[in-house]
């Protein structure tokens, strides 16, 4: 299929600009994370294209399973961190970055051809408008997520004096909390409204809004767990450290709820 040519230069791109962004690191050089900053953008390019071209051929959205789901999440972290590339000075948060995306996309690879089978009860806008609101808020509580480890590493070296070439090329602390706290802020409506969504759709399927279905009781809890980061950054005002750490609590319980529930559970979700 002709989608797959761009899903394979694509995912090359991106292992070039990890390369990249990883030796940036090492040679100490943020003119090489520059280039590889271009060099992801045009990897996203790439995958946009292959996702456009695989949506228009299918009759219905394919990020119902679990490789579609994959390829959209690593595509929405990519972009979302391009898009903060504009408002703040975090070349080296790609290095974060860019390894995350590649082994999503080598993921994703495995089912691109041979993946499971869509039930038509994953076929309709409503279920796709719910899959497309949940991975886009997974994707901006991945980079927050990212951004929030780099916040306590970048922390651990200032509290430890131990300022160094590497410690310089790091973002600073308060770029790297403003992506954790935007990509918090914007992600939790979407995974709100994701979740009513789902809750309306399983209604006309199942007839319940509640099927105690382990996808949704551990998607739930998850809501909870960001609905607290939001409250105590919104209300309480948190920011830093605390936030950090909580951010990726939450992240874990969300990425379980993503893919280990379909490992260690028997679901009616393949995505």
């Amino acid at each position: 299929m002709m989608e797959l040519i761009f899903f394979r230069f694509a995912l090359a791109a991106y292992l070039v600009s990890t390369v990249g962004y990883v030796a940036s690191l090492f040679a100490g050089r943020v003119r090489v994370a520059k280039v590889s900053m271009w060099v992801l953008a045009l990897a996203f390019a790439l995958h946009t294209v292959y996702i456009v071209m695989q949506w228009m051929g299918a009759d219905s959205i394919p990020s119902s399973n679990i490789y579609g789901s994959l390829s959209f999440v690593a595509w929405g972290v990519s972009g979302s961190y391009l898009a903060f590339q504009t408002k703040t000075k975090t070349q080296v948060l790609g290095a974060f970055v860019s390894p995350v995306v590649v082994v999503m996309m080598i993921a994703a690879s495995v089912g691109l051809i041979d993946g499971p089978p869509i039930p038509s009860a994953l076929r309709g806008p409503l279920v796709s408008f719910h899959i497309l609101l949940l991975l886009t808020g997974g994707a901006l509580f991945a980079l927050a997520c990212l951004a929030g480890i780099m916040y306590l590493v970048q922390d651990n070296l200032i509290r430890g004096k131990r300022v160094s070439g590497f410690s310089r090329l790091l973002p600073s602390l308060g770029d790297l909390d403003r992506i954790n706290h935007l990509c918090t802020v914007w992600g939790f409506p979407l995974l709100t409204f994701g979740i009513i969504t789902g809750s309306i759709w399983a209604r006309t399927v199942w007839g319940s809004d509640w099927q105690w279905d382990p996808k949704q009781v551990f998607t739930a809890v998850s809501w909870v767990l960001y609905a607290v980061v939001v409250h105590q950054r919104i209300a309480i005002g948190w920011k830093g450290r605390k936030a950090a750490l909580l951010s990726i609590i939450a992240f874990a319980g969300l990425l379980f709820a993503f893919i280990g529930v379909n490992t260690f559970f028997v679901t009616m979700h393949n995505f």
